[in-house]
């Protein structure tokens, strides 16, 4: 039977089996650097063994061993430049599957029952966008006989899915296993979901930035949400958005902890979990931004749909957007950001909308970086985003663009100053302490 994504968590409800107490059960992810070689697999079974000895039906989702998809890209794009994107899901999907096959055979060798499963045998339902798919059902009564009936420890490849209809392989996206596994946590019922990594948590920003950032014991669902998005690489956004949106505890751990005595990590909740909310709870900076500005725009009704639409039906997601209108009203200059790597693109779209748009110069620059400051504690505090446009400019540090909502706030600054400006923001807010 196969469960939509909106009925997953149903399962949470049902702790009787017949008629006996059904085990708690839990997904365990763990990363391409934690699976590294065959000790770091060796290393992820212990861990595994330890929750099945405490009396968990566990289930491991693995991404490709560190460095393997970039090797398997790399051959797909030496084979074709041009290539099939049906074709690409099914090399690169290759990758998790090997680590999937080995870290069962190690937990096999430690006297733990397991076994492995590819993304189309559970079968782990997709839309047919190959290389960027998303998760449209899900059906875990297979794991969940496996857990009954053979206290088989499922080993899961992330990353992959497959089209129901063309019975194709699919993949969803860089930072795809981690989406797995937290859609595969809901579907079969799980207590909690554990991500593993090669950091110990969620830190108030980048530790190599700022070496006094603090490790967060928990993190709201939206606060995780807005970091993920915002340039923290600690999960995958569309993970953050599942664990929201089905209530998964999540918890972002250490692989390379004793898997004897390990760490707890960052607990992923609900805001109402955490007792004391600071104001601000993270500082995140992405530098995957470009600036893009018309001159001399007409003003009129229709032309900010003349620029968007066109870069929308390119697929280019523009962030901060700022509009000023010139003295005589008849123009407007029009600034905004686009992702770095979509930059030549999004010039040449919009170039070739000029007479449309009717802009006199397109300028830009892409040596910038965007700044932003999350917490949901702002809700109910005034002037937090104030008292940092003061300590920016304290530095000598120009603001280019702004934007806000109600638990965070970014600007967008010269590149030159991205450590000094996160530095400056994170003891601001008091994060320094821990």
């Amino acid at each position: 039977m196969y469960t939509r994504l909106s009925e997953l968590a149903k399962g949470k409800n049902f702790p009787l089996t017949n008629g006996l107490l059904r085990m708690p059960r839990l997904v365990m992810k763990f990363g391409g650097t934690s699976v590294a070689n065959v000790e770091r697999i060796r290393n992820v079974a212990r861990h595994v063994k330890r929750e099945v000895e405490a009396g968990y039906d566990v289930a491991v989702v693995v991404s490709a061993m560190a460095g393997k998809t970039n090797e398997l890209v790399g051959w797909v794009k030496e084979a074709n430049s041009l290539y099939d994107a049906k074709e690409y899901d099914v090399v690169v999907a290759s990758g998790e599957q090997v680590t999937s096959g080995l870290l069962a055979i190690a937990l096999q060798e430690m006297g733990v029952n397991a076994r492995s499963w590819q993304g189309w045998q559970i079968p782990i339902v997709t839309s047919d966008a190959h290389g960027t798919a998303r998760i449209v059902e899900i059906d875990g009564s297979g794991i969940l006989e496996s857990f009954e009936k053979k206290k088989e420890v499922a080993v899961v490849s992330g990353f992959q899915g497959v089209h129901q209809e063309t019975r194709r392989i699919t993949t969803l996206g860089r930072g795809g296993s981690d989406t797995s596994a937290v859609a595969l946590a809901a579907a079969i019922g799980a207590e909690r979901c554990d991500i593993y990594t090669d950091v110990d948590g969620v830190y108030t920003t980048d530790p190599r930035i700022v070496p006094k950032a603090q490790r967060l014991d928990k993190v709201s669902y939206e606060e995780m949400l807005e970091m993920a998005s915002l340039g923290a690489k600690v999960l995958q956004v569309r993970s953050v958005e599942l664990a929201m949106m089905h209530r998964v505890p999540t918890y972002v751990r250490s692989s390379f902890d004793d898997p004897a005595d390990p760490k707890l990590g960052t607990l992923i909740c609900d805001e109402e979990d955490i007792m004391e909310q600071q104001v601000v709870t993270g500082i995140a900076y992405s530098r995957d931004e470009a600036q893009i500005t018309l001159r001399n725009v007409a003003d009129k009704p229709g032309v900010a749909a003349s620029i968007f639409v066109p870069l929308a039906d390119a697929n280019i997601n523009v962030d901060m957007i700022i509009q000023v209108v010139s003295d005589d009203t008849t123009t407007t200059d029009i600034t905004f950001t686009v992702p770095s790597a979509e930059y030549e693109r999004a010039c040449a779209v919009l170039n070739a909308h000029k007479s449309e748009i009717e802009f006199r110069d397109l300028q830009g620059a892409t040596d910038v970086v965007k700044v932003s400051a999350i917490g949901v504690g702002m809700r109910s505090h005034a002037g937090v985003a104030a008292r940092a446009f003061k300590a920016l400019a304290d530095k000598g540090i120009n603001i280019r663009a702004i934007t806000t909502s109600e638990i965070k706030f970014s600007v967008l600054i010269d590149s030159a100053y991205t450590e000094l400006a996160v530095r400056t923001l994170h003891s601001l807010y008091g994060l320094d302490k821990a």
